[in-house]
């Protein structure tokens, strides 16, 4: 659960504008999340969060000042890029790397919830299947979403996994998932946060890959 809980998230204000540091330094610890399912299936959504973290941070190291929060980064390149706007820059970056996020909370938020395969309580296949259609599936094609379902197949134990976010060290199953629960809180206020944005300024796109 280390891998959880050693960076967990700020605290969403009042006004629910995302700080671009703070959200950056916590969000580059979770790409060794995709490590713990155990496919390599898994690898390319691991390289995509990686590479739109990276440009990001670009875009926020250029100015922290003028891009203090999220907002102020979309709200700057709708200005900047105009009728390419939200196809370009770190516009395009967050809105792939949310959906990363969504697949990440949706898939703990299942397990903390206690859901599983009744035949076979001991897989996440339940949960990672669940994180997927919710999440991903609509933006991938016909191929992409073959891919998963081969992956789905090879999801790892619960018990495997949880051990694998806590850093190969011993877990009780019911301490980890109230870890995860407390992780939760911050990290699912900052995704919805996010995607709340993205919804009031009209930059969500839903072609396929």
């Amino acid at each position: 659960m280390a891998l959880l809980m050693d960076h967990q998230f700020k605290q969403v204000p009042a006004d629910k504008q995302v700080e671009t540091r703070a959200f950056l330094e916590a969000v580059s610890y979770l790409p060794p999340f995709f490590d713990c399912l155990g496919s390599t299936v898994f690898a390319p959504i691991k390289s995509d969060i990686m590479g739109n973290i990276t440009k990001i941070k670009a875009v926020y190291d250029s100015n922290p000042s003028r891009y203090k929060t999220l907002q102020n980064i979309l709200e700057a390149e709708k200005e900047m890029y105009g009728s390419q706007w939200p196809k370009v820059g770190a516009s395009l970056a967050l809105m792939w790397l949310k959906r990363g996020l969504r697949f990440i909370q949706v898939l703990l938020q299942s397990l903390a919830d206690g859901e599983q395969d009744e035949n076979n309580p001991n897989l996440i296949r339940v949960n990672a299947i669940k994180a997927y259609e919710f999440a991903l599936k609509k933006y991938h094609g016909w191929l992409v979403q073959n891919l998963f379902k081969m992956a789905m197949l090879a999801a790892p134990y619960k018990s495997d996994f949880l051990k694998a976010l806590s850093k190969g060290r011993e877990v009780k199953e019911e301490d980890c998932l109230e870890k995860i629960r407390q992780f939760l809180v911050n990290f699912t206020a900052t995704v919805d946060a996010i995607y709340e944005m993205y919804t009031k300024m009209n930059a969500e796109l839903d072609y396929t890959v």
